[in-house]
């Protein structure tokens, strides 16, 4: 493998090895957390339903995918999805969600009532 490769792949490990950020959620009484950075493996199912138009899924996605507990596990399973999807808050998904993709989020609220 080529110093390079090895280079780019200890950067990203460091990334995703270090500490979690956190975000508080006061309406579930509780505090999420979350890694700086994630693959392109995670973010792809994301941006697969964002392209197509599904970005109440996106969102949804993002949350399951992403939040995790104090030590790092995830906080929900991929059939949570339909429990989040349609029992919680629509506005404090998006607020969790933007948290979780690192503020970078392209959802917008507007954007997501039309789904």
């Amino acid at each position: 493998m080529s110093k390079v490769l090895d280079n780019i792949k200890g950067h990203f490990k460091n990334k995703l090895n270090g500490e979690l950020l956190k975000t508080t959620v006061p309406e579930w009484k509780t505090d999420i957390y979350y890694k700086p950075v994630y693959s392109f493996a995670v973010e792809s199912k994301i941006i697969e339903l964002q392209t197509q138009g599904k970005t109440v899924e996106a969102l949804v996605e993002s949350i399951v995918n992403k939040a995790l507990d104090p030590d790092g596990k995830p906080m929900f399973h991929k059939f949570d999805k339909v429990t989040l999807m349609n029992e919680a808050d629509p506005q404090v998904l998006i607020r969790v969600a933007t948290a979780l993709n690192n503020a970078t989020s392209e959802y917008k609220f507007e954007d997501v009532e039309k789904n």
